[in-house]
């Protein structure tokens, strides 16, 4: 059997780097990356000590201050990096090493070498492939349960009296978001879409393969056990937090810190607009992890003490592109002419909670394995929901629906609101600034696809 490092000169090819360098470690030189351009020149010669070296510097780099004020230059570099010790760890057989390098070059780094980094992810998955075909290699026995537990969720798990005991007060009680089945597009257009006002759609999500195989441990496990995800969690790990945009520092699984939100201003504010109370919570925090590790944590959740982990708005699908193939982008997103904006995956255990807040964007969720509640309040209702003033947090409401402050939030109790339980292979069309709140009911693994149109259709100032 060859060795990998026999083939590492054909095995990864990276077009763009070698066209791109010359030009890319110029403009590290003219940015004082002096020492920088002679490591990643000596990595490319064949040094590995250069080549971490290299990441080193230019990890520092992308935390030297707020992500916002890191120069883009630093995140091509981080990039280019990241391939170097990539190189190396794939010729010596170390795959999951290789992987995670890789991983680090898409969540962390710029985007001139995204085309490398997700070729080179695609070589290094076949030689692992290829290298265990005759037998289950250690790596990919970590996590594994015993024969009953493969199943995300059981058909068993759900108690919907248990349920009603921990949802917010009034909840099922009131008007139910209404279902339509294989609604044709130009229904919801007509229907709903124009007039803003929520559905749940039902069978049109048959034909995924992820209606079956999200819901199977071993196959998510030999999918994506080893790549490495951004996840939230509730637990004691360090966390320094300023409030300007994209600073957020945190640990990797390596007990490192990292600076996670690779964001523009926008964007990290819609996404605050989802974790507003976990942001002003100093209880949750995020690190870094392999899949195969968060799936460990997600089983375990429901059956010890351990604090749950949520995979929570993470473009899981760019990245890994085998989860991206067994969905599909709902024709409803094409309603009025707009273009997807954001495709998010939500995957976590029972209990786990998106507080009461508003979207900018039209919003499919498509319920792909477990069941969640629901709430959702009218974009009119804004002044009576008490959004945060402040500027990151202001698609957030400060209402805690799970505990209700009535003396402080008076106008909230009888408010008018509609809900409903989603259940797996159902889609629900959230109109553009309605809040909502979520909580998962079993484990469960959604899919959300934000889109925009030109018009502004349904967008309520």
């Amino acid at each position: 059997m060859s060795s990998p490092a026999a083939n590492i000169a054909t095995a990864i090819s990276t077009p763009t780097l070698d066209s791109e360098s010359p030009a890319l470690l110029q403009s590290i030189t003219s940015h004082g990356g002096y020492a920088f351009t002679r490591m990643a020149t000596l990595a490319a010669a064949g040094d590995q000590r250069a080549a971490e070296a290299a990441f080193e510097m230019a990890w520092e780099q992308l935390h030297s201050g707020p992500w916002h004020s890191v120069l883009p230059v630093w995140r091509d570099a981080y990039s280019m990096a990241c391939l170097h010790v990539a190189k190396f760890h794939f010729s010596k057989g170390e795959f999951r090493d290789a992987l995670r390098s890789l991983d680090m070059g898409i969540i962390m780094g710029g985007p001139l070498l995204r085309k490398d980094l997700d070729s080179a992810i695609e070589v290094v998955l076949a030689a692992k492939s290829r290298h265990y075909h005759n037998g289950v290699a250690d790596d990919d026995k970590e996590g594994h349960g015993e024969a009953g537990s493969r199943l995300l969720v059981s058909p068993q798990e759900f108690d919907k009296s248990e349920v009603l005991r921990i949802l917010p007060i009034r909840s099922l009680s009131s008007k139910i978001v209404g279902k339509r089945s294989a609604l044709s597009l130009e229904a919801f257009l007509c229907e709903y879409f124009l007039s803003g006002s929520p559905v749940i759609i039902t069978d049109c999500m048959a034909h995924w393969p992820a209606r079956t195989r999200w819901n199977d441990m071993d196959y998510l496990r030999r999918i994506a056990g080893d790549r490495t995800v951004p996840v939230e969690f509730s637990g004691n790990l360090v966390e320094q937090w300023n409030p300007s945009p994209g600073n957020r520092i945190l640990n990797d699984h390596n007990g490192k810190k990292l600076q996670i939100f690779p964001l523009t201003d926008e964007s990290f504010r819609e996404r605050c607009s989802w974790v507003g109370k976990n942001y002003l919570c100093s209880e949750w925090k995020q690190e870094l992890v392999t899949f195969s590790e968060f799936l460990e944590r997600v089983q375990s959740t429901g059956c010890s003490s351990k604090a749950p982990t949520y995979l929570a708005q993470h473009q899981l699908f760019d990245q890994i592109n085998d989860l991206r193939k067994d969905i599909s982008i709902p024709d409803y997103c094409c309603a009025g002419g707009g273009e997807l904006r954001s495709l998010n995956a939500w995957f976590g255990p029972a209990g786990t909670v998106t507080p009461l807040h508003r979207d900018p964007h039209h919003n499919i969720l498509a319920q792909v394995v477990g069941k969640k509640y629901v709430r959702l309040y009218s974009a009119t209702y804004s002044e009576e929901l008490y959004p945060y003033s402040e500027t990151m947090l202001y698609n957030s409401s400060q209402v805690d629906l799970d505990n209700i402050d009535e003396v402080e939030f008076p106008k909230v109790r009888d408010l008018e609101f509609i809900d409903c339980i989603l259940e797996e292979g159902e889609m629900l069309y959230i109109p553009p600034k309605w809040w909502h709140y979520v909580r998962s009911l079993t484990t469960s693994f959604s899919v959300s696809y934000w889109w925009s149109t030109d018009s502004g259709s349904s967008m309520v100032s």
